[in-house]
């Protein structure tokens, strides 16, 4: 794949491959004025438009919802341009939020997705760049991506690249539709093990001891420095940072295995057997009741994520929030200590499957990915335009 480009490169261009900023090879559009709360609340109607706003964030609607003049039509890259910085290439018709910008480009000069595949490799640098503006949020601005420069090669090498890339991509599509099914599969069947239960339901409280977290900001966590990596501090999401104990007060680290609870935003569970602590909106259980294997409890609260998502959004319509209650008298299975440890053993191959990094089909994506993106960076890497004159 690289030689064959190399050598288109070598033959169409022989003084190199000139770069240009990206403003000059396009327009840049900007988007609507329109909050998360009314994103949330538009009726879909014939969802013939895309609204992105910042991370991976859309809605599909009616294009009615949206003024005429706001309504823009692809292809066209859009940039998230607050928090995790990253681009978005959309071919239908689109708009963002307007603290957000677009570009459609010239198709007589540029193929738009070649574009779209180098500012691929350009993220990690604007994430950095948008980080050093900001210790809240991160943020670029319009002029960090109009002053970008991007190679511009003859349509012949951006057409050729774009039809390699396209291939990687996907490749990874049919392994992400198969990890999607696999994991529908495996949700219906972990629930129908527990439907199946009859037995005792205790509240989850009675079983062992909640604990508090540590008062620590987003930001702080952000500044940690990772040390020896030997406690791990959980937020809301996804989000979790490793670091060195010797930050983090000894009262407030806590000794797995138990359950943390992600009260707040999207509502879920972590099971962790090391040292941790969580930001002090959160709460956990460490279970010491002789009646239950921890690790089942958590795979059955699992099948609970939904129904107390639903309950916390009940409480208000803007950020989701679970109360200590809701967890604390909440009814749990009880079978007997070997009925549990047979769905545990069960649920840990399917969890393999579906969740692990070092195994099943999330590690096969992981080295897809990786795959993909070491030749995307090969491939988009041209000596530039009287460099070696």
């Amino acid at each position: 794949m690289t030689n064959y480009i190399d050598r288109l490169v070598a033959e169409l261009c022989p003084d190199g491959v000139e770069y240009r900023p990206l403003e000059s090879l396009g327009k840049r559009n900007k988007g609507t004025a329109i909050t998360a709360s009314k994103m949330r609340s538009l009726e879909p109607g014939k969802k013939d438009l895309r609204i992105f706003a910042a991370g991976s964030t859309f809605v599909d609607t009616d294009s009615s919802n949206i003024p005429a003049k706001d309504i823009l039509h692809g292809p066209a890259i859009i940039v998230k341009s607050r928090g995790y910085i990253g681009f978005e290439y959309y071919e239908k018709s689109f708009t963002h939020k307007n603290e957000m910008w677009s570009y459609t480009l010239d198709s007589n000069i540029v193929n738009q997705k070649f574009i779209y595949y180098y500012l691929l490799t350009q993220a990690y640098y604007l994430q950095e760049l948008a980080r050093s503006k900001s210790v809240k949020l991160p943020q670029l601005a319009v002029k960090d991506t109009d002053s970008l420069e991007v190679p511009v090669p003859p349509l012949e090498i951006q057409e050729a690249i774009v039809e390699i890339l396209d291939k990687f991509t996907n490749l990874e599509a049919e392994l992400e539709a198969e990890l999607e099914a696999r994991t529908l599969q495996y949700e219906y069947y972990r629930d129908s093990l527990f439907e199946a239960l009859d037995c005792p339901h205790v509240p989850l409280g009675s079983l062992g001891v909640r604990n508090k977290g540590i008062a620590i900001t987003a930001s702080k966590m952000r500044t940690l420095e990772p040390g020896n990596k030997d406690v791990r501090i959980f937020a809301a999401g996804s989000t979790f940072v490793d670091t060195d104990s010797s930050f983090i007060p000894d009262k407030g680290i806590l000794e797995g295995p138990a359950i943390i609870v992600k009260s707040r935003g999207h509502i879920g569970f972590e099971y962790y057997e090391g040292k941790f602590t969580h930001k002090n909106e959160l709460w956990s259980y460490s279970l010491t009741s002789d009646l239950v294997e921890q690790k089942f409890i958590y795979y059955y609260l699992l099948t609970q994520a939904y129904h107390l998502h639903e309950l916390a959004r009940g409480k208000s319509v803007k950020l989701p929030q679970l109360a200590v209650k809701d967890t604390d008298e909440l009814l749990v299975p009880v079978p007997s200590l070997e009925e549990q440890q047979r769905i545990v053993d069960i649920l840990d191959r399917f969890d393999a499957l579906t969740s692990s990094l070092s195994e099943g089909l999330p590690a096969e994506l992981a080295v897809r990915r990786n795959q993909y993106e070491y030749y995307r960076d090969q491939l988009l890497s041209f000596p530039r335009k009287g460099e070696n004159q």
